[in-house]
């Protein structure tokens, strides 16, 4: 279905059908390039699909995700991020620990909580770094993926930022503890 054309009516189509093309591209470099392009479309939920779709292509959307995060406004970023943690590739860790201080709190976000669930170790020390960060949400994912990384390394920094936090991060706090602790 991805030919030169495609790309061309998709940009003519409203919201609904371009969420019903996207269901029906096949995995394709030119498909890719459609689906990247989507990730600007003004519609969030076409965004949404764009990304899930170029997260099931898998490797075939690497590279060109990577050049995303690296290059793309802020919230198209989100995106990248989001379907870069759905293809859940370890190559992407040091893509994600980089994240860890893109000036948009939403990347910072996924990237926090893409780290926790790859599971790789090169993750924790940036992760005890992020529990500094300005956004609360990032604390707070930062809180529950050094829980599921389980190193011990994170005890003592969980313990000293539970002390700064509200009671939802102190209750985080304590569960990644526990985790850690078990």
């Amino acid at each position: 279905m991805a030919d030169s054309t495609l790309k061309d009516r998709i940009g003519l189509m409203d919201s609904e059908e371009k969420m019903k093309a996207v269901d029906e591209l096949e995995p394709s470099e030119e498909s890719v390039e459609i689906l990247a392009g989507l990730l600007e479309d003004e519609s969030h939920p076409v965004r949404f699909k764009a990304a899930d779709k170029l997260a099931e292509f898998g490797k075939m959307s690497l590279e060109r995700l990577i050049e995303i995060m690296d290059t793309a406004e802020g919230e198209v970023r989100r995106y990248a991020t989001f379907a870069l943690k759905k293809i859940g590739d370890p190559g992407v860790v040091d893509h994600f620990i980089g994240a860890l201080e893109d000036e948009d709190w939403g990347v910072r976000k996924f990237a926090a909580r893409s780290l926790g669930e790859l599971g790789d170790k090169r993750a924790v020390e940036p992760l005890i770094g992020a529990l500094e960060d300005e956004d609360w949400g990032v604390k707070l994912v930062a809180v529950r993926s050094l829980g599921d990384l389980r190193d011990p390394r994170a005890i003592e920094p969980i313990k000293k930022a539970r002390r700064k936090g509200d009671k939802d991060f102190k209750k985080a706090a304590n569960k990644s503890l526990k985790k850690i602790q078990s």
